[in-house]
């Protein structure tokens, strides 16, 4: 019989902390990580204008820069000529080292410490241009890695320090408790920052996945209603089919029995075909909706739609250029809704304006035209879902059209499309103008 032996919680966290530590401070510790240029889009920076805002790019680089020439003047001031190289260049070394190979720079920040004891005239681990110096370093590596690390960086001096001290003997000048309370006080500072900016990151990104997930939502929805609306033309003909087929034979006089067979089969696939869109149907209903009573409507309704707008607050006129005819079922449906998501969002959007409708039938197809002018009113806040453009657009898409919105020069906002339509046999090569209401 065998015994699986588990690990302690204890040994596990110890675990992950030494390879947290490996990961952080130990894999490719002098490897060659150059800093970055600044982001230039926060509250501050980007009220500046472009040439400021490309310098204030390197401002990190400078500050860095500006406190390895300070440890420099620090160590000179106190060590002059004989000891500069050991308290003045090597800690400004160190410093300006975070630029381009941060943890190395802190390996190499802590090695100056024992150095600083032997070499030079110190009693202690500690002098100010190396604890100035050793403080730079902490704060920018913190800065530049994870939260973690500046968890062993400050952990690491600390115990480095304290051993220096106790095993020399060494109690002069700044004490390592001196440098736990100020390095901590600084990476906790550089923590909190660190945490914040990565809160605001991870907040963008949820955004931007939501406002896609949003978009295509909205997509999916407004192709459902499409759809919806198109099983009733589909549906209409496929009726119109079935009983044409079943009523065909009855207009021949002693029909031969294949044909008899040919309208029954052409009825059956129709019959079917309608019971196949109303499962289609079912799939995309949603579950408020109803069924209309009355047929989708045409441009042949058009002038009742303009009246109600009229009586909304909303005066049209409407244009009609070219030789009028009738057009597909869906087309006309597309065209009627298109016009009809335009003049309500002139409605929503413009208020006190006059809007203008022009239709134009051209052998190619449908062109239409609806603007309106500038708002005399402040618009009120609109219940709508703000998907207009959206419909209007997978419309016109799905008839392979074109379309455009977009505001005018005199403030209003105006939407084209045009709805290719092949041309029929007996359509008029002349195209006569219309009619204005």
């Amino acid at each position: 019989m065998t015994q699986t032996k588990t690990r302690s919680p204890e040994l596990r966290v110890a675990e992950e902390a030494i390879a947290g530590l490996r990961q952080d401070l130990i894999h490719d510790a002098f490897a060659y990580r150059p800093m970055g240029p600044m982001r230039t889009d926060g509250v501050l920076t980007r009220r500046l204008s472009e040439g400021l805002r490309a310098r204030a790019e390197w401002t990190p680089h400078a500050v860095v820069l500006a406190a390895a020439l300070l440890v420099f003047m620090i160590g000179f001031s106190i060590t002059g000529n004989a000891g500069v190289l050991v308290s003045g260049l090597m800690p400004a070394a160190c410093v300006g080292m975070t630029l381009v190979r941060p943890v190395g720079a802190f390996w190499m920040s802590m090695a100056l410490m024992p150095v600083s004891m032997v070499a030079g005239s110190s009693d202690g681990p500690w002098v100010q241009s190396t604890f100035f110096a050793h403080l730079v370093v902490l704060v920018v590596v913190a800065a530049r890695t994870k939260p973690r690390t500046a968890a062993w960086l400050w952990g690491l001096t600390v115990l480095f320090g304290t051993l220096l001290e106790n095993v020399g003997g060494w109690n002069a000048g700044p004490s390592t408790p001196a440098m736990a309370v100020a390095s901590a006080f600084a990476l906790l500072l550089v923590c909190v920052v660190q945490i914040r900016r990565e809160a605001e990151r991870e907040v963008t990104v949820q955004r931007t996945v939501t406002a896609v997930e949003r978009d295509r939502r909205t997509l999916l929805e407004e192709r459902t209603t499409i759809a919806r609306e198109l099983h009733d033309v589909v549906a209409h003909h496929m009726s119109v089919v079935a009983i044409q087929a079943e009523a065909a034979p009855y207009r021949v006089e002693n029909p031969p029995p294949e044909l008899e067979q040919a309208f029954l089969t052409i009825r059956e696939n129709a019959v079917a075909a309608l019971t196949e869109l109303r499962r289609v149907l079912g799939v995309v209903r949603a579950e408020d909706y109803e069924a209309p009573d009355a047929p989708q409507p045409t441009l042949a309704e058009l002038d009742g739609l303009l009246a109600n707008v009229g009586e909304a607050g909303l005066p049209t006129e409407k244009t009609v250029t070219g030789a009028v005819r009738e057009l597909p079922q869906g087309v006309e449906l597309s065209a009627y809704r298109i016009i009809q998501e335009a003049l309500s969002n002139s409605l929503r959007h413009a208020p006190g304006a006059t809007a203008k409708v022009e239709i134009g039938y051209v052998l190619g197809g449908l062109g239409l035209r609806v603007v309106n002018g500038p708002p005399t009113a402040p618009a009120k806040p609109s219940p709508g879902a703000g998907h207009g453009i959206t419909g209007m657009r997978e419309r016109v898409a799905m008839l392979n059209g074109e379309m455009t919105a977009e505001t005018t020069a005199e403030g209003g906002y105006e939407v084209t499309a045009f709805i290719p339509v092949p041309a029929a046999p007996s359509d008029a090569p002349a195209e006569t103008a219309g009619e204005q209401t």
